[in-house]
């Protein structure tokens, strides 16, 4: 199994900044695409950003310019800077990865437990 941890978040003014992290462990044999989500109170889940395992980047339009999503393959850990935080960025994050546990297995989405980010002066 895969698991996911988050880290990083907190409570932080407008304007500011937060850095996340996600570490993956356990049976790992490859990681592919791992991403940045997040859920405020009362919507749905939704994207926030996405990297491959070669780099290549996806964002959503509202953090686009605010947001960097970036990796550690060496560390199969992912990292998604905030800058210029709005009160609307407030939401708990998830990190996935679409690993495979070994190299029998086939690819399967993996999630985190979430990091709560609050953006309130």
């Amino acid at each position: 199994q895969v698991q996911l941890v988050e880290s990083g978040g907190g409570l932080v003014q407008p304007g500011g900044s937060l850095r996340l992290s996600c570490a993956a462990s356990g049976s790992i044999f490859s990681i592919n695409a791992m991403g940045w989500y997040r859920q405020a109170p009362g919507k749905e889940r939704e994207l926030v950003a996405t990297i491959t395992n070669a780099g290549s980047t996806n964002y959503a339009d509202s953090v686009k310019g605010r947001f960097t999503i970036s990796r550690d393959n060496a560390k199969n850990t992912v990292y998604l800077q905030m800058n210029t935080l709005k009160p609307e960025d407030t939401a708990v994050y998830y990190c996935d990865a679409d690993a495979r546990p070994t190299i029998f297995r086939g690819i399967m989405t993996y999630w985190g437990k979430g990091t709560l980010v609050t953006v309130s002066s």
